[in-house]
């Protein structure tokens, strides 16, 4: 750090990229819709006798089949208007999240991707045109403090340990945690298990609860990315943690703090609770 109003400029430009994914079209804010499918056909559309109804799209929109063998398809109303992948098909097979690109069905200022959370599949529908998108009214932060920005010892862990990590949902995922992080404060001793979110990735990722979790900040967790440690020790910038999808909305899938992350500490810095959460 040159100075501390160097690092201010650091994470005053670190926050306006989060603001700028937050609030894009596709960003978090414009989801509208968490519409889980049935195995068999799923017929779409506003009318009221579709199986999932979605409230801008053609009275029928279409269907979608979920298969025995697990894939889903799309057959599109010919009248419908709207495109696979930005083309005017009427039919694809529908590839969901677990893809590296998922297929993004759209009609005027909507579109959706059908996901996966554990076998069971569903459709994560967005609205550019959105209320919690177009009213957003900002996030208020803790004053940007050089001191949470912790050095931590490194304590690699051979194999990597398997972090149960429960979702809003009820499901449980398993993410493997590399090592842990360990730091002093106020003359304790913390651990945190940071996580490898997606093969591949070239941070870790944290999922921390804290003594300020559901009072100033939001309750089931914030989220914090890490670079990958280097000579023994990893940099927890707390003044980077953020919140969860799920503060803003209710159709996400977002992951909870597991236990061996939720800190007896009152982490003051990072985003607060959100003041117009749903």
């Amino acid at each position: 750090m040159d100075s501390d109003s160097t690092y201010v400029q650091e994470i005053e430009r670190w926050h306006a990229t989060r603001i700028a994914r937050l609030t894009a079209p596709t960003g978090w804010l414009s989801l509208v819709g968490l519409e889980w499918l049935q195995p068999g056909a799923n017929r779409l559309g506003s009318a009221a006798d579709n199986d999932i109804v979605l409230a801008k799209a053609p009275a029928r929109l279409g269907t979608i089949t979920w298969a025995d063998d697990g894939t889903l398809s799309i057959s599109l109303d010919k009248a419908s208007g709207a495109t696979i992948d930005g083309a005017m098909e009427t039919n694809a097979v529908l590839l969901d999240d677990s893809h590296a690109i998922p297929s993004t069905v759209a009609f005027g200022s909507v579109n959706f991707i059908a996901v996966d959370r554990d076998g069971r599949k569903g459709l994560r529908v967005r609205d550019s045109e959105a209320e919690t998108r177009v009213h957003f009214a900002g996030i208020e932060r803790f004053p940007i403090d050089p001191v949470w920005r912790i050095v931590a010892d490194w304590q690699p862990l051979d194999p990597p340990f398997k972090l149960a990590t429960g979702t809003v949902i009820g499901t449980i995922e398993n993410y493997p945690a590399p090592g842990k992080a360990v730091f002093e404060r106020e003359g304790q001793r913390f651990e945190l298990y940071p996580v490898i979110e997606v093969p591949g990735d070239t941070q870790l990722f944290l999922i921390f609860a804290d003594a300020t979790s559901g009072k100033e900040t939001y309750g089931a967790a914030r989220f914090l990315y890490a670079d990958m440690p280097r000579d023994g020790k990893i940099v927890l910038d707390f003044n980077k943690a953020y919140n969860p999808p799920c503060a803003f909305t209710p159709y996400a899938t977002c992951p909870l703090a597991p236990p061996e992350n939720r800190l007896a500490l009152r982490v003051a810095a990072g985003e607060l609770k959100y003041l117009k959460s749903h």
